[in-house]
């Protein structure tokens, strides 16, 4: 049997802005090829202020013909929220569909019991609007959300014709225990990329750094993005070379860090002269 290639990602200081429970599969993978997975948590969450708009939905959930789930947080908010006002699981009350944005979002829906019908094959919310089309025109949405989600996927489902309900599920954080000279070491202690999740992770790093040092950083570490929505939000900040994962699971994000570290170590080698 011929042995294993080290992996390019060997010795690598990966920082991952996400908390250690949702990370557990990501940092498996990248200690099993040599990486130091670096756990920076940029975002917390919390229970919407008013529960009434979201308590209400979920009491009349039969009603909808689809509820479109954008993230694993907002599957987790709903199925909890459901089962407090009156132990009923989600599950046994859902609507007729269910869609999600991508993989990892069907993984944390089908992990608490829920079936999903349609999982978007380009993984933002304007796609999956687009890929559902006629399927919910005239149709009523479910679209349980953070409070800072982007209003794109909502008004792409309204152009299509649904009828939807948006209520906040859960809100979206800067970590109050976050030690803001803790990052900055951190940021300076040799770390080879950052792994971005949600624009609200960049926002929040963008504000901690310096807005003007997000697109410096870029010079010496690699800055990688989970999702085409966060991509655009570190281009917006500045950041021109994003590395992306073809779509939101952890062997995604693995494979293109992998991919790009082989790719500069091939650069680099071509670019030595050999007597």
């Amino acid at each position: 049997m011929a042995e294993r290639l080290p992996s390019p990602l060997a010795g690598r200081k990966i920082v991952v802005t996400r908390a250690i429970p949702q990370i557990v599969e990501l940092s498996r993978e990248l200690t099993d090829r040599g990486a130091d997975p670096i756990s920076l948590p940029l975002v917390s969450f919390a229970g919407p202020e008013d529960c009434r708009p979201m308590d209400t939905a979920l009491q009349q959930l039969d009603s909808f013909d689809w509820t479109i789930f954008t993230s694993a947080n907002a599957v987790l908010a709903v199925v909890q929220r459901t089962e407090k006002l009156g132990g009923r699981q989600f599950h046994l009350k859902r609507p007729s569909q269910i869609a999600a944005v991508g993989p990892a979002t069907a993984k944390e829906a089908e992990k608490r019991g829920i079936s999903v019908d349609y999982v978007a094959k380009n993984h933002s919310g304007v796609a999956l609007a687009e890929e559902l089309g006629e399927r919910v025109r005239g149709k009523s949405v479910l679209l349980p959300r953070s409070d800072r989600a982007n209003p794109d996927l909502s008004a792409a489902l309204r152009r299509n014709g649904a009828r939807v309900t948006e209520v906040v599920a859960y809100r979206t954080l800067l970590p109050s225990n976050l030690d803001r000279k803790e990052v900055n070491r951190l940021v300076g202690s040799g770390i080879d990329a950052v792994v971005f999740f949600s624009p609200s992770a960049v926002h929040h790093f963008s504000e901690i750094m310096g807005r003007e040092q997000l697109p410096a950083l870029q010079r010496r570490i690699v800055i990688a993005a989970v999702g085409p929505v966060t991509a655009g939000a570190l281009q917006r900040a500045g950041i021109e070379r994003v590395v992306q994962a073809a779509d939101t699971t952890a062997m995604a994000v693995v494979k293109s860090l992998e991919a790009h570290f082989a790719g500069a170590a091939k650069l680099s080698t071509a670019g030595v002269k050999r007597g």
